[in-house]
């Protein structure tokens, strides 16, 4: 029962490791651009456990006992919660965390340079769009990706008042 606590480096090598790698990982994210996770598919699920067991590693070394794992867990999870305090305290810095959004299509013109640079497939597009209730892009005022990955639209007034009406 003793090697489950026995450290075999100091505990806080672990929580450092724990804030590096969530700060790394949260810079990769954001790299990798807004619909990386934003409509999970079967690619993304596979990237996100393999980077998961990777990075495991990073955290932990070669330590295999629980109180390293708990320290690295708790490391993370504070860091999250700095993170989230910051964001909401501070509109630039959240800004920076989380990203603006991105204008798809403009008084029913989809914005296909947009649609391109943010890895957006039509198929994506037209799923969301139907998603949402409207058949073609010609109904939406503006569509943003937002920076949690999700496409939303707003309608223009006729089609609101034919919708309810």
């Amino acid at each position: 029962m003793n090697e489950w606590f026995e450290l075999s480096e100091p505990w806080w090598h672990f929580a450092v490791r724990g804030v590096l790698t969530y700060l790394g990982l949260l810079i990769l994210m954001r790299m990798s651009g807004k619909r990386s996770f934003g409509e999970m598919s079967a690619f993304d699920l596979l990237v996100l456990v393999l980077a998961g067991g990777t990075l495991r590693t990073a955290i932990i070394g070669d330590d295999h006992t629980y109180l390293g794992a708990f320290i690295g867990v708790a490391s993370i999870l504070l860091t999250n919660k700095v993170l989230a305090w910051i964001c909401v305290r501070s509109p630039r810095f959240n800004r920076i965390v989380e990203g603006l959004p991105a204008i798809l299509v403009r008084n029913g013109r989809r914005d296909m340079d947009e649609l391109r640079r943010q890895a957006v497939p039509e198929a994506a597009f037209n799923r969301a769009l139907h998603a949402a209730g409207m058949e073609h892009e010609g109904s939406v005022v503006i569509a943003r990706l937002e920076p949690n990955g999700k496409i939303t639209f707003i309608r223009n007034d006729e089609e609101r008042s034919s919708a309810v009406g």
